[in-house]
């Protein structure tokens, strides 16, 4: 227990806090913020599920992610150089969405936030690999609970007080606004500690590219590396087809954005926090691999939170209950599986084969799930979220192949790395 205490009073522990808002800070703002803006338009559902496709580069970032394992930003060191500059360009691309107009020109709001989602992908490459650098083994259920709380943080901020500011104000204004909390994140970075290997970086491109992949797949096989990028992208497909619509259908069941932005902000942003610390001390007691199995099993049963509150419609009680259910059980699985995404990780080439891993991640949260809104229009929103539940049984059924439940097996060795903990 004093050992678990001393992790998170760490320096690097608060670093990750502050660098995980600043990774979480652009994401909602080419997404369920900018449904919210895109519905009160007026824009179609069929539309709206199909704008989740400007994630792409979420899905893609993997291909110029060697460029940032590779070359080294003349300040600040390899991690924190390439944290500094994309910070500074998401500041000018959130601001020029101010200038946006989503019902006369979506076209062009497209263009902005699929800067806006490379950008912030670039960011994503960095601050992945920072967290993977900085880490120890033991420090790594902290760790990533840490980084997932920021995160979270920054979501419930772009998304529930960005709309309770839109119901007093118009979106362009809210946009300008978080271009300049984008700003300050800068500060966050400067205050970040220089991983130990931040120069230990390829000797060419041609090793950035090829050496990542080659490592991975020598290490777990071609055939066992390629079944494990399917479990990645499956693991939690059910939770993302809810959360690329919950937005609408809140809106559509009545609530009004400042109750959605309300309730997210203050009990949400609790039921965050808790699930985010209870998630890394239980990682740290029983290890990743059992995170997976009881996180991933709760994360798919939570979803049923949804179907009945489209039973009942218009029920604050049980709104507010749903949302904390997402949140807490959001907290839970995501440290789980970014502390699995790390321990597959070598630090040579984290930015890269983190990049990998988390794209085919983001192809299921933000590809795979653009037909949902076609898909609630033809069935409804309660068969919709009941749908939600199948789909998150793929993932968990290939948990035995990866991630086995097994007392001797609970934690994947991490490469390159001496793994054992006291």
């Amino acid at each position: 227990m004093n050992n678990l205490i001393r992790v998170f009073e760490s320096r690097k522990i608060l670093a990750l806090l502050l660098i995980g808002f600043s990774s979480g800070l652009p994401y909602l703002l080419t997404n369920k913020t900018l449904q919210a803006w895109m519905t009160q338009e007026g824009v179609n559902l069929t539309a709206i599920g199909l704008f989740s496709l400007v994630g792409l580069p979420y899905s893609l970032k993997f291909l110029w992610s060697p460029l940032m394992d590779r070359f080294v930003p003349p300040f600040f060191g390899r991690r924190r150089g390439w944290l500094i500059l994309t910070q500074l360009l998401l500041v000018v691309a959130i601001a020029c969405m101010s200038l946006q107009r989503p019902k006369e020109a979506l076209f062009f709001v497209a263009i902005n936030a699929v800067f806006i989602a490379f950008i912030s992908a670039s960011q994503d490459i960095v601050a992945d690999a920072y967290r993977t650098d900085i880490l120890e083994v033991y420090e790594m259920g902290a760790g990533a609970a840490t980084f997932v709380l920021g995160y979270r943080v920054a979501l419930l901020l772009t998304g529930s007080f960005a709309l309770i500011l839109a119901d007093l104000m118009p979106f362009n204004f809210v946009y300008l606004c978080l271009a300049g909390l984008m700003l300050l994140t800068v500060t966050f970075t400067l205050f970040a500690p220089e991983p130990k290997f931040d120069n230990n970086s390829p000797q060419s491109l041609r090793d950035a590219v090829i050496l990542p992949f080659q490592e991975f797949f020598q290490r777990s096989g071609v055939v066992s590396g390629i079944l494990m990028l399917l479990f990645i992208n499956l693991y939690r497909l059910g939770d993302s087809f809810l959360a690329n619509m919950s937005t609408p259908f809140l809106l559509q069941t009545g609530f009004t954005q400042t109750d959605i932005g309300a309730i997210q902000g203050g009990m949400g942003l609790l039921a965050t926090i808790v699930g985010t610390l209870v998630g890394g001390a239980v990682m740290s007691k029983i290890g990743i691999n059992r995170a997976l199995w009881i996180f991933g099993a709760i994360q798919a049963i939570s979803n049923l939170s949804y179907f009945v509150l489209s039973q009942v419609g218009q029920n604050y009680p049980i709104m507010i209950l749903t949302i904390n259910i997402e949140n807490f059980c959001g907290g839970l699985g995501t440290a789980s599986f970014i502390a699995f995404l790390m321990s597959l990780c070598n630090q040579q080439f984290s930015a890269t084969q983190y990049a990998l891993l988390s794209s085919l991640y983001a192809v299921g949260r933000d590809i795979l799930v653009a037909p949902a809104g076609k898909i609630v229009e033809n069935i409804g929103w309660s068969w919709f979220f009941l749908f939600t539940i199948i789909l998150a049984l793929p993932g968990l059924l290939l948990l035995p192949w990866f991630a086995p439940w097994n007392p001797q097996l609970v934690d994947i060795p991490r490469p390159g790395l001496d793994n054992d903990i006291d």
